[in-house]
Parts: structure tokens; C-alpha cells; sequence
């Protein structure tokens, strides 16, 4: 960890914020607006740490003409504040783009649009943020036999030898998505997740004139292969994914309700038999699916390459990939057509891995705090419906964990669909915890109620 010493803030925070994702970043809005409408005593003291150096999301995957799956009403704030001046509408109007907008008649913008609008609103918020930050660990404080603070420890990312340690009355861990890489493949200079796409596109010593291979069914997978068809014209493209072709997301009205905030109401108090089934039940809103306007659009390429040439576009469907072996100027990959058992060798210059993400575990950090939370079945933190994780031992401090609870609230957990809300709930929480340890009601256990709804 280094040889220098620990340096202790000034000043007990309210909140610190672990990671400053579009989930922060709401939260941090909620505290913003909060504290300009309360008199100072009341106001919260807050800070959010990032260990990038500025602030970005999914940056990697910004590709020219991408638009969201998400309605623009669902941004950081609307749902939880319609007449908030951090909404996307705001954004466009400070940009002068709102009547064009309003013209183009669409409820999805454009992908690099849409992160424009969440830099503007980060860097709104600069005085709450502290970049190139890394937390390594959370130590609880202990008076009186009360988790009374918990201790937050980072270092510098330019400077790991520097640590520093703030304490809190709560903290926020926002710790946002991990690449799932699958089992026996390794990234490398030509095995690439999707998410550092444009970023290793930039890197490459000269434009390839021979072969993409592109690995996964869903969405990314797809917008992966039709971004490097369109940029590459001199090169095949070849996706390789275990369906029979590329299947279109469930985005009709009463399916998108799984993404309603009383939705998530309905999931927690649900048993984990019920849980099991809803998500099983609509996956096709979000896992491994394709937007169809894009599905007809590769079919239409792979089509009219079939009748004029030449062939570019190859997707080799009911496949997988066996093995990625390392070649002087590219990868080699095996390729097995699963109905056959059929395996014949691909050689590419890349090969990009579509295969999604997965929520951090939040265990990684919470250090010692670990020793003290109650845990489920599966050995993950229980997790109240505020999303709180639920001590064994009293607490008046509390620790937050919003994306990784997709096994208790459900499929939006680590989405944008209820990003407003879900800060709105939090910032609740915690604002209901300050009262209650003003008049001495948070220094027994947490209610036990919850743990019913978490499935113990």
C-alpha cells in the first residue's frame, strides 16, 4: 500500500459516493437540488470519488449513428423531478437544440448525444467529485458497541503510495459493470472486450484489410459487427454467436413495464422462485437481443451481398467459439458449428468479445464492513429495499450498494430506467437515517422486515 501515512479529512461527510456513474451522478443531483432548497444546517456534506481521471461512460462504444434503448424522459432526473433544470431537456435547451430535437420526432437519442448531456451535468457537479481517486477498502467505526461512521480508503491513481481516508456517516458504492469475459479467453492486443472498442480501434498500427470476428448475440454484438462492416470496407466481418440469428428485443409497452419503479416493488417482495421466473420471463427486454430496425438492417447487407458481391458480411450462426490461439499478425479461432459438431479454423486480425457485463462485487470493498453484514443463501450482502445492506449488529451509519441487486430488485438494478428514482429513494434513506439519529432512534438493529423480503 505504500509507505506514507494515512491522511484523515477534516470533517465527518454525510455521503461519500464510491464510483461517478450516470448512479452517482443522480444522487448527486438529488443532494444538489436538496441542499439548495433547505437551510444551511440541514444541508448534506458530500463527495464522490472516481478513479477515472474525467468523467465517461462506456466511452469505448460512442459509435457513429448508435442511438439508446432508453427513452430520453428517463434520464438523471425527470422521473424523480420533472421540472429540474439537470434533465435532457435542459441540456438541450442550453445547447440550443431543443427545437430540433422536438423536429426529429424520436424518443431515443443518439448515443454520443446522450453522454454529451451527462459530462454537462458531471461537470456541473465538479466541486462534489474527486477524480483519478481508487477506494480500496470501507473500515467501519465502532463506538459504543454502534457502527457509528464507516471509514473510506482510497489512493491516488497517479500516486498509489498516497492514501487518504474520509469518514462518513453513509456510503454510496455506484461500483458500475465488469466486461464478462468468457471462461479460457484472455483480452490481449487482438482479443478485445466491446466496451474498449474505439479506444483499441485508434491503437491499431493500420487499417485492416482482412478479417473482424466478433463474438455475441446481443445488441453490442450487433452494433459491433454493423459499425466495423460499414468502417472497413475492405474487410470481412464475420459474427459468431450460439442462436440461430440475431433475436429482436421485447420492447412493446406492457413488457417495458418490468422497468416501472413500482416494478421494483413488486420484485423484492417476491419470493425467489417468483424472481427467478420474472427475469427468465423478460430477458428478451434486455439480455442477448437486438433492436429490429437493425436485424433487418444486417439482413439487408448480408442479402445484397449474397446477390452482388462481394461477400463481407458472414454470420455464423448456432456457433461458438472453442479456442483463440495467437498468431505473428492476428488470432486464430476455432470455430464450432454446434448442430455438427463441425470445427474449422478463422483466422482475423481481432477478435472483439460482445459478451457483456456483469456488477461488480461489492464485497471486494467492503473490507472489514464485510464482517458485519448479514448475508443471503449465496453469500452476497442482504440488501434492504432502499437498498441498504443490512448489519448484524446495530448501526446509526450505512452503506448503499444500488447495482448489484439485480437478484433482489430486479432487472433495472444496473440500468438507466430508474436512475432518477432510485437516487430519489437513497437520498430518502439517508435523510430519514439523519433524523432518526438526531433523536436517538437509529441505535438499534436494522428492522427486520426487510430480511423477509430479500429472500432469507
Amino acid at each position: 500500500m505504500g509507505g506514507r501515512p494515512h491522511h484523515a479529512a477534516p470533517e465527518t461527510l454525510d455521503v461519500v459516493g464510491v464510483g461517478f456513474g450516470p448512479t452517482n451522478l443522480a444522487l448527486a443531483i438529488a443532494i444538489e437540488e436538496h441542499n439548495a432548497g433547505v437551510p444551511a444546517p440541514a444541508r448534506l456534506r458530500a463527495a464522490f470519488l472516481e478513479r477515472q481521471e474525467r468523467f465517461g461512460w462506456h466511452r469505448g462504444m460512442l459509435l457513429e449513428g448508435a442511438t439508446m434503448q432508453v427513452s430520453y424522459l428517463k434520464d438523471l432526473v425527470t422521473l424523480r423531478n420533472p421540472a429540474s433544470n439537470f434533465s435532457f431537456l435542459s441540456y438541450l435547451h442550453g445547447c440550443d437544440r431543443l427545437v430540433d430535437f422536438i423536429n426529429h420526432k424520436t424518443m431515443f437519442p443518439l448515443r454520443h448525444e446522450f453522454h454529451d448531456y451527462l459530462e454537462w451535468a458531471a461537470g456541473r457537479l465538479d466541486h462534489l467529485v474527486e477524480y483519478g481517486q481508487e477506494v480500496t477498502t470501507l473500515r467501519p467505526v465502532v463506538e459504543d458497541g454502534e457502527i457509528r461512521y464507516i471509514d473510506v480508503v482510497s489512493r491516488s491513481v497517479d500516486d498509489p503510495s498516497m492514501l487518504l481516508v474520509r469518514r462518513a456517516r453513509n456510503v454510496v458504492l455506484a461500483l458500475g459493470l465488469t466486461p464478462s469475459v468468457p471462461e479460457g479467453f484472455t483480452l490481449g492486443d487482438r482479443v478485445w472486450h466491446n466496451g474498449d472498442l474505439l479506444d483499441r480501434l485508434e491503437q491499431l498500427p493500420s487499417t485492416p484489410h482482412g478479417r473482424f470476428l466478433v463474438v455475441g448475440a446481443g445488441q453490442s454484438g450487433a452494433e459491433v459487427t454493423d459499425y466495423l462492416h460499414r468502417t472497413f470496407p475492405a474487410a470481412e466481418v464475420h459474427a459468431v454467436f450460439a442462436r440461430y440469428g440475431y433475436s429482436p428485443a421485447d420492447n412493446s409497452p406492457f413488457a417495458n413495464q418490468i422497468f416501472d419503479p413500482d416494478a421494483v416493488d413488486d420484485f423484492f417482495q417476491a419470493s425467489p422462485d417468483v424472481r427467478r421466473m420474472l427475469t427468465g420471463y423478460h430477458r428478451s427486454t434486455n439480455y442477448s437481443v437486438v433492436d429490429l430496425d437493425l436485424i433487418e438492417e444486417l439482413y439487408r447487407r448480408s442479402y445484397q451481398e449474397k446477390v452482388r458481391g462481394p461477400r463481407r458480411l458472414h454470420l455464423r450462426r448456432a456457433s461458438r467459439v472453442t479456442e483463440l490461439e495467437p498468431l505473428p499478425e492476428g488470432i486464430r479461432a476455432t470455430v464450432e458449428f454446434l448442430p455438427t459438431g463441425e470445427r474449422r479454423a478463422l483466422d482475423a486480425d481481432v477478435v472483439v468479445l460482445a459478451t457483456g457485463y456483469h456488477a461488480r462485487d461489492p464485497r471486494l470493498l467492503l473490507g472489514e464492513f464485510a464482517e458485519l453484514c448479514r448475508q443471503d443463501a449465496d453469500g452476497r450482502p442482504l440488501v434492504s429495499r432502499d437498498y441498504q445492506v443490512v448489519t448484524a449488529e446495530p448501526a446509526s451509519a450505512g452503506v448503499y450498494t444500488p447495482g448489484a441487486t439485480e437478484h433482489t430488485h430486479g432487472i433495472s438494478s444496473t440500468l438507466l430506467s430508474n436512475v432518477a428514482i432510485r437516487s430519489g429513494e437513497i437520498l430518502d434513506s439517508i435523510l430519514a437515517r439523519a433524523v432518526g439519529d438526531e433523536a436517538g432512534g437509529m441505535t438499534g438493529r436494522v428492522p427486520a422486515q426487510p430480511l423477509v423480503a430479500a429472500g432469507r
